[in-house]
Parts: C-alpha cells; structure tokens; sequence
C-alpha cells in the first residue's frame, strides 16, 4: 500500500534533516584541517577575524531573511544584551583556546572537550535547573568523571583544555536557553557585541605592522576572510536539521564532529595516544553510550506516552 504523499514529503524532510545536520558536523569534525592552514596566525587574531567576518556575514542573512529588526531589538533590550553579553564571553573563550589547541597539538584534548560536553549539560541541569538524574545519566556522569579522574592520575595534570571546552560550551548552551532568540539572530548580537573590540585590536596590530591580513599572500588573506563562512554555514545547516529531525537523532549525530577531531588528530596529525589516554577515551565512549541509549529509551517511552 502507497504511503499518503504527506509521509512522503515528511521522509523526504526527515531525510534532508540528516544530511543538513550531518554536513554541520562533518564540517566541524574537520575543522581543525580549517584552522591547522592558518597556524602561523595567532589563535587571538584569527578570533579577531573570524567575529569581524561572521558579523558582517550574520548581518546580511539578517536582512535578507527579515530578522534585522529583531537583532536590532535583542541589542536593545538591557535583559537580553545582559545574557547575549556573558554569552559571548563563553563563546569567544571557547573558540581562542580550541583554535589555540588545535595549533598547537592538542587536538585530542579538544575532541574530549566536546565528547564530555553532553554530560557536562546534564550536570549543569542538576546544579542549575534542579533537574534530577535519572540511574544511567547518574552512571554515565560517574564513568566521565572516572575517565577524568584516571586521566589525570595517569599523565600527571587535568586535561585542562578538554574541561575548559566541555564546561565553557555547556555554560554557553545553558544561558542561550534562556535568551528568547532564535541560533542566528543569537549569533548575530553574540558577535556584533565583540566586533568593537576585535575592530580595535585588529587596528591596532596593522598599526604596529603585525597583522597577518594583507601580509602573507592571497591564500591566507583568503581563508581569514573565509573564518566568517566557516563559521556560519554549519551553524545554517544545524539548524535546518534540528528542525527536521529528533533530538534523539540529533543527540546521536553531535558524535560526528568530535569523532571527526580525534580521527584527525590521531591519523592525520600523529598526536601521541598512549594506553593511558586510550582507558580514559574508551570510559568516555562508554559514558556516551549509556547516555545515549537512556536518551533514546526516554524518547521512546515519550513518544508513546503522547
């Protein structure tokens, strides 16, 4: 029996859900090849561009989709510019010292930032939202913590970079719940409110004759104005596919991109990966699937309660 052409056009937009969402993290699985061909730049100006880029390019999406009168709406307001203020500070954070990692070896830390970053959130629900954990959240949360725990012991200091990523991404995620603005107006505000700045030290370093822009060849000039298009489109196309697909589906996707990073950085870039590191990734994974089969069997038991 034919499916009604309504299942039919609902396949098709679940089906192009996923590709939209898989092209967002396949693109930020392999940005560190993105960020490795400008590592001669320092992490803080290539931020610098890549706020002043996405800016301009936010503000032109903006308009062309009709959203510039709630950017300019969202700056307005005194409670949203308070939290789209403190955003950007996580946000900007995050992105200097994950372009810092990946410049300077420490890709394997960045993929365990973002592969602890869904457990972050479920601990920053209890301690923030009082949310209670339910057993295999509670069990996953212990393995990451284990997998820390043992990681340190064994190399002899705290991944401190993985823990900055995972808890300043988590924070990030956290607040922008509560600002009533959609990811590209978000982004829009998030990186208008910094662009002042990364305007004056930008000016300031071309002032002094240090800049990279302008002074190392049309390729790198080139992809310094692309950080702005490398920083929008997977953000578009996140988007889309959150739109199209569960959260389930897309809670399972979001492994692609730092699975992405740990591939590059072991088989790409030959970081070192001694046994040690090898138990901590491996009580992680199995963190991240007893989370995600808990998630999944919640999203079962809602649907049909419904």
């Amino acid at each position: 029996m034919a499916a009604p052409p309504s299942a039919g056009r609902q396949g098709r937009r679940a089906a192009g859900g996923v590709l939209a969402a898989g092209g967002a993290f396949a693109l930020w699985g392999a940005s560190p090849l993105y960020w490795k061909a400008l590592e001669d730049v320092p992490a803080l100006e290539i931020t610098a561009h890549r706020v002043l880029w996405s800016a301009l390019l936010l503000l032109g999406l903006c308009a062309l989709s009709g959203r510039l009168g709630e950017a300019v709406g969202a700056l307005r307001d005194r409670r949203l510019r308070a939290t789209f203020a403190l955003t950007t500070l996580l946000l900007s954070g995050n992105w200097i010292l994950y372009i810092w990692a990946v410049n300077h070896g420490f890709i394997l830390q960045g993929s365990l930032g973002y592969y602890i970053n869904p457990l972050v959130n479920v601990v920053l629900g209890m301690l923030v939202l009082r949310e209670r954990l339910r057993r295999a959240q509670a069990l996953a949360v212990g393995l990451a913590f284990l997998a820390v725990l043992w990681r340190t012991l064994s190399l002899g200091e705290p991944p401190w970079i993985a823990l900055f990523l995972g808890v300043t991404f988590g924070l990030y995620g956290l607040l922008r719940k509560t600002a009533a603005a959609g990811a590209l107006v978000g982004l829009t505000v998030e990186t208008l409110l910094l662009a002042p700045v990364c305007l004056a030290y930008l000016a300031a370093l071309a002032a002094q004759g240090k800049g990279a822009f302008l002074h190392g060849g049309p390729a790198r000039d080139f992809l310094l104005a692309g950080t702005g298009v490398f920083t929008t489109v997977p953000l578009l196309l996140f988007v889309v596919g959150a739109r199209r697909v569960t959260l389930a589906t897309l809670g399972l996707m979001q492994y692609l991109a730092p699975s992405g990073m740990f591939l590059l950085a072991v088989g790409h870039y030959g970081e070192p990966f001694s046994p040690a590191q090898g138990f901590a990734f491996g009580l992680i994974w199995a963190a991240l699937a007893l989370y995600s089969l808990d998630a999944l069997r919640a999203h079962r038991q809602g649907a049909r309660g419904r």
